[in-house]
């Protein structure tokens, strides 16, 4: 019989629930909003009991969750989300919660560095050791995968509160971050973008001069992380990078301030497979917590 594992992509707008194989395949899922933690992390609950009691309980759990959360096993506050300023969700003891309630081996990362996880198993990143995956949406964040290990270091990355080079002349707007004002996340996210132009990205067309201006942020991001963690490939998920064309131009400007300095081909020649959009799609941070259910067993 195949081996059923668990995956929770804890998400700020919604959780995804699912049940899975080791071979990437989701096999049931539910999706729902992300509201207080009694009742997101209740409604998880109900879902695995359900399945459960329908004869096919799960041999691990994986959670992938927004953060910032303690991802480090030996940590008194491992699987907190800890200081996220997502109203009421600060210092909630997640993991704890779910381990009262299933009995099965369990693991927990970030849902950035799930996502990772799971395009290095089956999306974009196989066969690569050292790779970035970014998302850019509501927030913005990033995991990364160094020499074929999770990066964990102090907590996690936190790529999306980098700073950025703000020209305030021709970007006034203050940035949406409670912490920063105007790091990636606070000038680049899609509710940066909507307050900077008045309505959301979905409702401006591909040469408003938004994009010009997203694709010139996420390229100083990627200049920096080219050169600082010299990843075989960066990764670029969320809603976001949906408009038509923005990829390309976040490409040739990444070119454009890189300058020459990396002397690789896979950037000066082969910057479309560089820099790509994720192989899972929609799918990579539940697929990732799939995986991360995966190493749970494997420590067990």
């Amino acid at each position: 019989m195949t081996e059923l594992l668990g995956g929770i992509e804890a998400g700020g707008t919604k959780f995804v629930c699912a049940i899975g194989t080791s071979d990437g395949q989701v096999l049931r899922e539910v999706r729902f909003p992300t509201t207080t933690p009694d009742e997101t992390i209740g409604r998880a609950l109900e879902f695995f009991a359900a399945e459960t009691a329908g004869g096919k309980s799960i041999s691990a759990l994986g959670v992938a969750a927004f953060g910032p959360v303690d991802p480090h096993p030996g940590s008194p506050t491992y699987g907190f989300i800890t200081t996220t300023p997502k109203p009421g969700w600060a210092q909630t003891d997640f993991l704890g919660r779910l381990r009262r309630e299933i009995s099965v081996p369990m693991a927990f990362d970030t849902d950035v560095n799930a996502a990772a996880l799971g395009e290095g198993r089956w999306g974009a990143a196989r066969g690569l050791t050292t790779f970035v995956y970014l998302t850019i949406g509501t927030g913005i964040g990033g995991g990364v995968i160094a020499e074929g290990h999770l990066l964990h270091g102090l907590i996690h990355p936190e790529i999306g509160h980098m700073r950025l080079d703000h020209d305030w002349r021709r970007d006034p707007f203050p940035g949406t971050c409670p912490y920063h004002g105007d790091c990636m996340e606070g000038l680049a996210c899609g509710p940066a973008i909507a307050e900077r132009w008045g309505q959301g990205g979905q409702h401006l067309p591909p040469d408003h001069p938004a994009w010009e201006l997203e694709a010139g942020y996420l390229a100083q991001a990627l200049q920096s992380l080219a050169c600082i963690l010299s990843p075989q490939r960066i990764i670029m998920g969320g809603g976001v990078m949906d408009k038509p064309g923005l990829l390309s131009r976040v490409r040739e400007k990444t070119l454009a301030y890189l300058n020459g300095y990396v002397q690789h081909p896979a950037v000066l020649e082969e910057i479309d497979s560089y820099i790509v959009r994720p192989g899972l799609g929609s799918q990579a941070g539940v697929l990732g917590a799939i995986a991360l259910a995966e190493t749970a067993i494997q420590r067990a």
